[in-house]
């Protein structure tokens, strides 16, 4: 497998795991972008664009895109945490407070940062949404407003897999009077130079390939390739509130259909580049090639405190929240304690690394089963880890 792209001095050994993944972990297409100090020191693709890997399949290059899946919910929850760096949304404050319509059914004392912790107690709908009515932005926040809360706000946490798409995104239009995607494109990937959408504009499909889940190999030198067990049973329960938090949209959407990519699901159907994620979670931590830079030192240290922990209650194992981004832990390693970011179901990773000015981003076209921990991605962790010791 040619592997395209640079390396720089000192971090070899990601660009050898990179070209593991395709001989030993099934990697059909993929990209991997590292920062640090706000500078690009990897930056690698190979494969296919597309998934099915025929001789017809174009090749990844330079600036191919890819849906992200829930490795979009850290931009989500970054929006959140600029309008409150702005002085625009109180974290204290009741949701309903910006959103009136949803106090209903008991989440009234519902407050902003247990919307962001995944504690706001509404992982599920009783009445799940087609594809197309979740694409449509006032029926999702209907939805959601009006659902009844399956554990009291506040007092506990579990993953809002699907549903996190409209509690984000509503309570940003409700602030800023402007659709998400818009406020990202213009606010965030604009001046930062990234390659990133949540709502892809028809100018950009032509970049990005065609996903799929694949089935990993048997063996990954060691590092696991199937979901804990407890999880795969959770989700194999259809009255488990695993399940019923992944299919809050039902049947599940076809990710490589247009009609899906341009809408504005913040939970789900962002698409980026490896480059454009790296160059995101960098601009998080400080200036980028000398530029911009998101958030101010007290916003990270936010993103980065812990606000959920424990067993969660939509993925079973014990999981580590801040203010809507993952924290590192065994269920989610990142590349050390102090890191938050967020991974894609079945593959993609994200996150910053304030202690060690680390940014990283690994996207592909081929899911796995996992949830939180692709042994791809880790095998990449694990190879930056190791090149910064």
């Amino acid at each position: 497998m040619d592997v395209h792209g640079a390396v720089a001095e000192g971090f070899e050994q990601v660009g050898e795991a990179f070209a593991a993944n395709f001989a030993l972990r099934g990697e059909r297409g993929a990209a991997v972008a590292v920062y640090r100090d706000g500078h690009k020191v990897v930056d690698l693709w190979a494969g296919t664009r597309d998934v099915d890997g025929t001789a017809d399949s174009a090749p990844w290059e330079r600036g191919t895109a890819q849906i992200v899946r829930s490795a979009t919910k850290g931009v989500a929850a970054a929006v959140l945490l600029l309008l409150h760096q702005r002085g625009e949304l109180d974290l204290d404050a009741p949701v309903g407070a910006y959103w009136p319509e949803f106090k209903a059914a008991g989440k009234e004392r519902t407050r902003v940062r247990d919307l962001l912790a995944h504690r706001a107690g509404v992982p599920v709908l009783d009445r799940p949404l087609t594809p197309e009515q979740a694409a449509d932005p006032v029926l999702g926040a209907e939805a959601v407003a009006a659902q009844a809360p399956v554990w009291e706000p506040g007092t506990d946490h579990g993953y809002h897999a699907q549903t996190y798409s409209w509690l984000t995104g509503e309570l940003a239009r409700r602030v800023t009077g402007r659709a998400i995607g818009e406020w990202i494109a213009r606010e965030v990937a604009g001046p930062v130079g990234a390659d990133l959408w949540v709502g892809l504009p028809a100018g950009e499909a032509g970049r990005v390939g065609l996903v799929g889940q694949v089935e990993p190999p048997r063996s990954a030198s060691g590092l696991r390739t199937r979901p804990k067990r407890s999880v795969a049973e959770a989700y194999a329960d259809p009255e488990s509130l695993t399940r019923r938090a992944f299919a809050a949209i039902t049947p599940l959407p076809d990710e490589n259909d247009p009609a899906y990519r341009a809408a504005v699901l913040p939970a789900s159907n962002g698409i980026a580049t490896a480059d454009g994620l790296a160059r995101f979670y960098a601009a998080l931590i400080g200036e980028v090639d000398g530029g911009t830079r998101l958030f101010t030192p007290q916003t990270m240290e936010l993103a980065r405190t812990e606000h959920s922990a424990g067993p969660d209650r939509v993925l079973v194992a014990p999981t580590r929240f801040g203010l809507g981004h993952m924290l590192h832990s065994p269920a989610s390693p990142l590349l050390g304690p102090g890191s938050f970011g967020h991974p894609g179901r079945g593959g993609a990773l994200a996150f910053a690394d304030p202690d060690s000015a680390i940014a990283f981003a690994y996207v592909t076209n081929g899911f796995h089963l996992d949830v939180t921990a692709d042994p791809r991605a880790q095998a990449l962790v694990h190879a930056l880890r190791t090149s910064l010791t």
